[in-house]
């Protein structure tokens, strides 16, 4: 395992850990892009059918996967790394 896939599975668990009810949380739209950059990393470029208009969820999440379509793996995950460094930063969040 690379440094970089480390770091990137370890942010995961971070993010995923952060109590729902706590003082500070990622925004709906971090959190969609940190989505979309996870299912890069870990599946590649967007698969399926785009969900109907009334399936508003499963919608944005599709687009915010489809965003980050042809971004190699590597990439994903390093710009993940830095969207969750950042977002510690500007919080103060220990990451």
């Amino acid at each position: 395992m690379s440094n970089l896939e480390a770091r990137f599975e370890a942010l995961v668990a971070k993010i995923r850990a952060l109590p729902a009810d706590g003082p500070t949380q990622p925004s709906q739209r971090l959190k969609l892009r940190l989505y979309g950059l996870y299912r890069q990393a870990k599946d590649g470029d967007v698969q399926g059918d785009k969900p109907g208009a009334f399936d508003l969820v499963a919608k944005f999440k599709y687009d915010a996967w489809a965003n980050c379509e042809g971004m190699s793996r590597d990439a994903a995950m390093k710009q993940y790394v830095n969207e969750v460094e950042a977002f510690a930063e500007d919080h103060g969040v220990e990451i």
